[in-house]
């Protein structure tokens, strides 16, 4: 009874089982072929990783610049880039359209009592300045505003 009740509700997955994995030499070729796609796709992604959002900031290269001077700075460790970081400092997804270009070169230039002052050159700042204006077309951060859905994914 119980099991044609299964079969009722899932009628191929059993069917499907049943011929697929009906010998070891079936699940011998799965494993073969799901190898074989894993390896191909790795080989593929090394060959060529994929790219940002239309490869915005890999063509702009003082924003690129920015992003490495981002990583070579930690800024990761105080703040966060989509909610994703440290919580000292504040979330920096749309600090360019939040404050002026002044207001953020300031910051950047002097430091405050919880920021560091890193001493960096006028290019470093423009290259900061054309990150976070980068990040800013991106999207929006705020996560009370994006949507959870049943598989796990987040969308805005």
């Amino acid at each position: 009874m119980k099991k044609s009740f299964i079969i009722f509700i899932f009628p191929t997955n059993e069917i499907y089982l049943s011929l697929i994995m009906k010998t070891d030499k079936n699940r011998l070729l799965i494993l073969v072929l799901l190898s074989v796609a894993f390896l191909g796709y790795s080989f593929d992604l090394y060959v060529s990783p994929p790219k940002e959002k239309d490869g915005e900031l890999i063509n702009n290269s003082l924003a690129a610049e920015g992003k490495l001077l981002w990583q070579k700075k930690n800024c990761t460790s105080c703040h966060q880039i989509y909610g994703l970081g440290g919580h000292l400092g504040p979330d920096l997804t749309n600090i360019a359209s939040k404050r002026s270009r002044e207001h953020i070169e300031v910051f950047l230039k002097h430091g405050t009592n919880v920021m560091p002052d890193f001493n960096l050159s006028k290019q470093e700042i423009d290259a900061f300045q054309a990150f976070f204006i980068a990040l800013d077309q991106s999207g929006q951060s705020d996560p009370r505003t994006f949507k959870l859905h049943l598989d796990g994914t987040v969308s805005q």
